[in-house]
């Protein structure tokens, strides 16, 4: 008996129909389940976020100093005056974060490598390098920014400049450099040897390992903590403001010191930490992207 096309196509439709996956009830029961308990979580997140901004107002507001540290702090007069300003010294603050931080991976890459090179005749500039490293890294930055604001114009050396925003962000450089040559190590002697012995297998120079395979390797490890510092580098820029250079932080401290109100400080404070928090999250969300991948057994 011959079976016509229609009939098979008819046939053929309705077992592609039959062999469609249709959820169990347990398993739509199971969905259910965890969506009621994401909106239970929610709901209970939130509520506890309610009361206890609540109890913070509260407290915060019955203190018997309030009303003084209300004038003194939360004025809305000397923040409409000083918003303007400190966002006119911000940009100082931003100059100095792109320019600093491409200076600080550069000299961080560097003093990395030089503490990574193999072999007995490096051992002098993996000393130096170790010796720059623990330096800075001990020194604490604000006494690192006076002995370069202050040290260097009182050398009085011909054709060095006294400009306090250059010294200040050669002592931000400084500081820095050594917190991320660190990182970059770290990433470097994460990679497995064999890495590099693979790569010389292939014929490439020593090199050409490090530079196409052990340092493309390295930096992408090190991401997160890379903006870590980064983001720290962020605020600390406000600190150039002791060699007078007037940034968001000397801007606010300026309207302070006439009017004896501190809530230019308040203001300042709060453009920095808007201007953090966006690198901030971006930084939580490539630390989680990465432990994914790696989770998964991705690239990383």
């Amino acid at each position: 008996m011959t079976v016509t096309k229609a009939e098979s196509g008819e046939d053929s439709g309705e077992g592609g129909m039959r062999d469609a996956y249709v959820p169990s009830q347990r398993r739509l029961d199971r969905e259910r389940h965890k969506r009621v308990r994401a909106r239970r979580a929610t709901a209970i997140a939130a509520l506890s976020t309610l009361v206890t901004a609540v109890v913070l107002y509260l407290v915060v507001v019955s203190a018997p100093g309030w009303e003084r540290t209300k004038e003194t702090f939360f004025d809305g007069q000397y923040a409409r005056e000083a918003l303007p300003k400190v966002l006119d010294g911000l940009w100082l603050n931003i100059r100095l974060l792109l320019i600093c931080g491409v200076l600080v991976l550069v000299l961080g890459m560097l003093i990395a490598i030089a503490r990574t090179l193999p072999g007995p005749v490096f051992f002098p500039l993996r000393a130096l390098a170790a010796a720059y490293t623990d330096f800075f890294r001990g020194l604490p930055l604000i006494i690192n920014l006076m002995i370069v604001v202050f040290g260097v114009p009182a050398l009085r050396l011909q054709g060095v400049t006294v400009d306090p925003v250059l010294l200040g962000g050669t002592a931000l450089t400084l500081t820095y450099s050594a917190y991320v040559a660190e990182v970059f190590r770290a990433g470097i002697e994460s990679v497995h040897p064999s890495q590099r012995a693979a790569a010389r297998s292939l014929g490439l120079t020593n090199r050409q390992a490090l530079r196409h395979v052990v340092l493309p390797q390295a930096v992408r490890r090190q991401v997160p903590p890379l903006l870590n510092d980064l983001v720290s580098l962020q605020k600390d820029t406000g600190l150039v403001s002791i060699g007078g250079a007037i940034d968001a932080v000397r801007a606010s401290d300026i309207i302070a010191q006439r009017s004896l109100n501190y809530t230019p400080y308040i203001v300042a404070g709060l453009v920095f930490v808007a201007l953090t928090i966006p690198m901030t999250r971006f930084t939580d969300w490539v630390t989680a992207r990465m432990d994914r991948q790696r989770a998964q057994g991705g690239a990383i």
